[in-house]
């Protein structure tokens, strides 16, 4: 079963930023999953050509299950509300989806909060820290009757702000203790793996550096495995769109 997750960039191309939804479906059946996690996903937003990017990929790689959740309501950017879940279906909305080839038995959303502050934040080309506002994230998780037997698979992305991620990805964790291994959680942690796994206490299924897309330097993707599953391959193509590079692993039950 090949799992991945790819953080789309809304479906940009970075080299001019237009949105593709085009190269979206190309990337799409190129990484050939089973299961996808995907980040900061539009729907119906001005920016993205008022596409619904999660339908875009599901018809994609013919996955009749998936489910998008949004993380705010409004423009990135611009004016925006935390999401709740009771807005109206077709609004504009940006946040994460998942989707499966496999049926779903059951979905779950987990809320997570943004930092209640400003936070000054150092980048890369700027003498000073900069002023930050965070923003809602959410995590989506799904029971997936799978060939590796009933599973839990999370789709989530978390904050830049380093250790308010690892506050955001304990919250996430807490979620599946209860849940049916195999566990496989995916998304952009905004971290590195050694962090990832000492913060879940889960293993890491692929590793390779996936940032930025043209030289990638760092791995902030992961794909993360509790249970019995051990991994044939693994790896993380530059694809049409996205200034990330996406990450898979193909994963099988240990007999």
């Amino acid at each position: 079963m090949r799992v991945a997750t790819f953080n789309i960039l809304n479906g940009r191309v970075p080299a001019d930023q237009h949105v593709d939804p085009t190269g979206l479906a190309d990337a799409v059946k190129r990484l050939d999953a089973d299961i996808l996690a995907l980040q900061e996903v539009d729907q119906n937003q001005h920016r993205s050509g008022f596409a619904d990017l999660t339908s875009v990929a599901a018809e994609a790689m013919d996955a009749p299950h998936h489910r998008f959740v949004a993380a705010i309501h409004g423009s990135p950017g611009a004016t925006w509300v935390a999401s709740t879940g009771d807005e109206q279906p077709d609004s504009a909305a940006y946040g994460v989806a998942l989707l499966s080839r496999y049926p779903v038995k059951g979905w779950q959303v987990i809320r997570l909060e943004p930092v209640p502050f400003r936070v000054p934040m150092r980048f890369r080309g700027r003498l000073r820290p900069y002023l930050v506002t965070d923003e809602p994230r959410v995590a989506v998780l799904a029971t997936v009757d799978s060939p590796v037997g009933e599973c839990t698979v999370v789709g989530t992305h978390l904050s830049f702000i380093p250790r308010w991620n690892v506050h955001q990805l304990r919250k996430v964790v807490r979620a599946t203790l209860d849940c049916r291994e195999p566990v496989i959680l995916m998304g952009d942690l905004n971290m590195g793996p050694d962090q990832a796994e000492r913060t879940t206490g889960l293993r890491a299924a692929a590793s390779h550096a996936t940032y930025p897309v043209g030289a990638p330097s760092e791995q902030i993707d992961h794909v993360l495995v509790r249970g019995p599953l051990t991994t044939s391959d693994s790896g993380a193509p530059a694809l049409p769109i996205s200034d990330h590079r996406a990450l898979w692993a193909d994963v099988e039950r240990e007999p």
